[in-house]
């Protein structure tokens, strides 16, 4: 499941606001300039201070939605970007699901002990949530889906899957274009954890892929590779993989916002051409 690329872009973008109101608006060009890198090793590398930072600010603040909801992003970020230690990405990604309920519970009594519903009481309360939700209930979501992903052993934590894709349908009523569209390529990805035969949905996985270059507006080169990797392997359509991972390498990385995620995708890019002889 690919939700890294995406969790760095919302641990950065989220985090902007609230840690550079702690430290008096000091985080804004870091923010900028962390989004801006090219060489994901210095972001790596500066990462863990700022999980110690927001760490701090959640302890002095334990009821503040927005540095909560910030401090998730980050860990989510952390664990799913560039740990490699199993269990050190599932702690800290356990971390994060905590910081996001606890987000969420502050931001709407009805998000309180979310993840530990069962899936009719889920899908009973999302409909409560509305637009002014979508920023808590994403964070939400994505952290929970970094949970599972680091808790892949646990069929407790798989079987959660269900829940996850209903909050993303949620989501994708109340904007479907927050965060550069990115529902609809985690979207994408849960419809192809399975192939047809098992209950997959790739040709609904398709239509979720080419609606996320659409509004990222074909920018966002991490959906390309997921695209490539989720849906064209599962299918084993090897002229559409090529095709979509060699655009990505062909593409300049270099985007406002974007260029930290795109870098990480070209590496992901390569890595998967040179493996397709392997695999179709």
């Amino acid at each position: 499941m690919r939700v890294a690329i995406l969790a760095a872009a919302v641990f950065f973008s989220g985090c902007s606001i609230i840690v550079g109101q702690a430290v008096d608006n000091a985080s804004g060009n870091l923010t900028t300039a962390i989004l801006n890198q090219d060489d994901p090793e210095t972001v790596r590398d500066g990462a863990p201070a700022y999980l110690l930072l927001m760490d701090s600010l959640v302890e002095g603040s334990p009821r503040d939605a927005d540095i909560l909801d910030a401090a998730a992003s980050l860990y989510a970020a952390y664990a799913a970007v560039f740990v490699q230690d199993p269990d050190r990405a599932a702690r800290l990604a356990s971390r994060s699901l905590d910081y996001a309920g606890r987000a969420l519970c502050v931001t709407r009594k009805e998000g309180c002990g979310l993840s530990g519903l069962s899936y009719d009481d889920l899908t009973d309360r999302l409909p409560q949530f509305g637009s002014r939700d979508v920023p808590a209930l994403y964070t939400f979501g994505l952290a929970w889906m970094v949970y599972i992903r680091t808790h892949s052993d646990d069929w407790k934590a798989i079987a959660d899957l269900p829940k996850v894709e209903s909050l993303l349908d949620r989501l994708l009523q109340l904007d479907e274009t927050y965060e550069r569209g990115s529902v609809h390529m985690f979207l994408g990805v849960l419809k192809t954890l399975r192939p047809p035969a098992l209950g997959g949905e790739p040709e609904e996985a398709r239509d979720h892929f080419e609606r996320a270059i659409v509004l990222s507006g074909g920018r966002d080169l991490g959906v390309k590779v997921e695209y490539a990797r989720s849906y064209a392997r599962l299918v084993y359509d090897r002229e559409l993989h090529d095709r979509l991972l060699n655009n990505v390498l062909e593409t300049d990385p270099r985007e406002p916002g974007l260029t930290l995620m795109n870098t990480l995708a070209q590496r992901d890019a390569a890595e998967l051409l040179t493996s397709a002889n392997d695999y179709f």
